[in-house]
């Protein structure tokens, strides 16, 4: 009996486990099992399986849900429910073998956790991916096309900044903050050498659960930022602090005691458009009140799902109603947190009104996983790298050249890609020099699997600001690739078309 059960399953594995797994069949096959022995050790073994690959199962555009225990109920909460415990698991007849099946977008991630008899709150067991959150971790959906963020993971390769820990008693809120300053490792090094700032609501958070420090330090490693100094501040009580009756006393705080204790203590550069205020939820709703009162200190804003809403959308309405201030923004969100609804129009009415406004919409919910995975998308914006890059194969050195994330990103059907060519372009192999030297250039879009599928651009180019318009109309929606090669230089983004 043993041996025969064995062989069923090794058939079994083979018809039901392939890349793309069809979990109905399957579901059909083993409802036509009559032992119950046998039918609960090809659902183990089905298990089994799929643990050393993925749960959620992917199988296409759908994630299936799976949990086996001795139970009566078994639900689903997370970011694609507003964390309400409404999606109940089919029980397999004759079993206790629990599933679920939905569509999701192809590069999605998002928050859950599995709800045991209506009241049992537990992490997916056979999901060992996990996301920690405000309230705790979660388990992390993560469907096929999601690209996990490499800088937020400690590199021990790398030189890694100072971490200063200290504090500010303000005279404003009557309140005593934590500060945790972040200093490139390279900051003793040239005393003469002045940095930009960042700002960061919700510092400790985004220190712990964003890996804010990580960030910094890979992104600056990468040649992908200028160094930076990251100030990351924790509130005392962030919803009078943030959205309610001390927003404008902690405002004061921020810009006529905070900003000018790190100046005096540290090489900043004194100018609002190397200063950023950067903040989550209510943590974005200050951090847009501040720069929008005082443009002259913060002239860049960063936006992770800023929650607009208290205060019958005082500082929204301000911003979208109100005059034009020198402000940069650059804001990312979820459409599967209910913000979305408000950063839409935002975007739009700031675009028309002529203001610089970088943004990215994903398929994510209002979690630290959206947030953490790209503080590199607004740093980047800002604060692109001004260094030297040496291809040590070819003697090649850029200066200033960047290319920069497109957008809108996702896009439908168009979206626009912006790069520069840098104003010296040396080539060491013809010993050369010519600060008005064409430079060969090719911009190409790629497909998943690495296949060229459009050329936008291929000749020489002088130095300057580019910008082009890629239309997708004609390819399936997903995730599309698009490089730059600037002599021998090359860069690589990645973009999402959803169709």
């Amino acid at each position: 009996m043993k041996k025969s059960i064995i062989g069923l399953l090794f058939l079994l594995l083979i018809n039901f486990t392939s890349a793309q797994t069809n979990f109905n069949s399957f579901i059909s096959y083993v409802n036509g099992i009559s032992d119950s022995l046998q039918k609960s050790a090809v659902l183990d073994s089905f298990i089994s399986f799929h643990r050393n690959i993925r749960i959620p199962i992917a199988e296409d555009s759908w994630a299936v849900f799976l949990y086996k225990g001795n139970v009566n109920s078994v639900s689903i909460a997370g970011d694609f429910t507003n964390w309400t415990a409404n999606l109940s698991l089919s029980k397999l007849p004759n079993s206790n073998f629990f599933y679920y099946k939905k569509i999701f977008e192809n590069n999605a991630r998002l928050d859950y956790k599995l709800v045991l008899n209506g009241s049992t709150w537990i992490l997916d067991p056979y999901n060992p991916n996990r996301v920690s959150g405000g309230y705790g971790p979660n388990s992390e959906l993560a469907m096929p096309d999601y690209i996990q963020p490499w800088e937020i993971n400690f590199n021990q390769n790398i030189q890694h900044g100072n971490l200063i820990t200290t504090s500010i008693a303000s005279n404003n809120t009557g309140k005593t903050y934590q500060l945790q300053i972040l200093v490139p490792a390279s900051y003793n090094i040239n005393p003469l050498k002045r940095y930009p700032t960042v700002y960061f609501q919700d510092g400790s958070e985004y220190v712990t659960l964003g890996s804010g420090v990580n960030v910094i330090d890979n992104l600056i490693a990468a040649n992908k930022i200028d160094e930076v100094i990251g100030v990351f501040v924790k509130p005392t009580n962030r919803n009078d602090e943030y959205a309610g009756n001390l927003r404008m006393q902690y405002q004061s705080f921020f810009v006529n005691e905070l900003v000018p204790l790190i100046d005096s203590l540290y090489r900043t550069i004194d100018s609002a458009s190397q200063r950023l205020v950067l903040g989550d939820s209510f943590g974005g709703n200050i951090s847009a009140l501040i720069s929008y009162n005082y443009p002259d200190v913060f002239g860049l804003c960063g936006l992770h799902s800023a929650a607009f809403w208290p205060n019958n959308y005082e500082v929204y309405n301000q911003i979208l109603s109100g005059p034009i201030k020198n402000i940069r923004y650059a804001s990312v969100w979820g459409t599967y947190e209910s913000v979305y609804q408000n950063m839409r129009p935002f975007r739009d009415t700031l675009l028309n009104r002529g203001y610089d406004y970088h943004w990215s919409e994903f398929p994510e919910g209002h979690s630290w996983g959206l947030w953490r995975a790209n503080i590199d998308f607004i740093l980047e914006y800002f604060f692109p790298s001004s260094t030297s890059s040496v291809d040590e194969n070819n003697d090649v050195i850029t200066k200033d050249f960047e290319l920069y994330q497109n957008y809108p990103n996702p896009f439908n059907p168009t979206t626009k890609i912006k790069f520069s060519i840098p104003n010296v372009v040396q080539d060491l192999s013809r010993n050369s020099k010519d600060d008005n030297l064409s430079s060969l250039t090719s911009l190409k879009i790629y497909d998943i699997l690495g296949k060229k599928v459009a050329t936008l651009i291929s000749g020489e180019l002088s130095p300057g600001i580019y910008e082009v318009e890629f239309n997708g109309k004609e390819l399936s929606g997903g995730i599309y690739f698009y490089q730059i090669r600037v002599g021998n230089f090359i860069e690589t983004k990645k973009m999402v078309y959803l169709k």
